[in-house]
């Protein structure tokens, strides 16, 4: 197969994979989330149920199409930084990013859609929990030795418990200025060496 044939199925399957979430969001937002199948999706956008699992793994994983970007984005900013970049600014920076993205108007339905299911709440809960699990790995691997394991699982928690907050606030980047001195008091305060008394 040639690069170029290659390139041409990645790209129609990235089409189909889009297509699918956004008839699935559609249906959604118009007939509310308990309402729709996989079916009607399936139907709706004119794939096989099979090639909708293909893509997503669940009817929950419709809903949160974006989080592979998402947590490919927090994993960027902590190993795409310049040398001399502090850690705690950069996430910060993609924290605020990731924010404006999720409290756009246009979000705001998709919100409280999630908000009124207890099956997408827990799917939430779930995603944030694996991203915190790979920005520690990110964190982790970053050559700063002066931190251990259990500083990068913590600060990573702390960023991802940041976004949901400032997202659900009503003056989201105010509440990251408040936010992130707390983390970055706590990642400085993770490379003093420990006290014994």
């Amino acid at each position: 197969m040639t690069v170029q044939q290659s390139g041409r199925r990645e790209r129609k399957k990235a089409a189909t994979r889009q297509k699918i979430a956004d008839t699935a969001l559609r249906l959604f937002l118009e007939r509310g989330y308990d309402a729709v199948g996989i079916r009607d999706v399936a139907a709706e956008a004119d794939v096989a149920v099979t090639t909708l699992f293909s893509h997503f793994a669940s009817k929950e994983a419709l809903v949160f199409e974006q989080d592979e970007d998402f947590e490919h984005r927090l994993t960027q900013a902590v190993s795409d930084r310049s040398p001399h970049e502090p850690l705690i600014p950069a996430l910060r920076r993609e924290i605020l990013a990731l924010v404006r993205h999720c409290t756009a108007d246009d979000a705001a339905p998709i919100w409280r859609m999630i908000d009124a299911s207890p099956a997408l709440r827990k799917y939430d809960e779930s995603v944030r929990l694996r991203h915190a699990d790979t920005l520690a790995r990110a964190i982790a691997a970053d050559p700063d030795p002066t931190r251990s394991e259990t500083a990068a699982r913590t600060i990573a928690r702390f960023v991802i418990d940041a976004y949901s907050l400032s997202r659900e606030a009503p003056d989201p980047e105010a509440a990251l200025d408040e936010i992130f001195p707390m983390i970055e008091a706590a990642w400085e305060e993770a490379a003093r060496p420990p006290r014994h008394t």
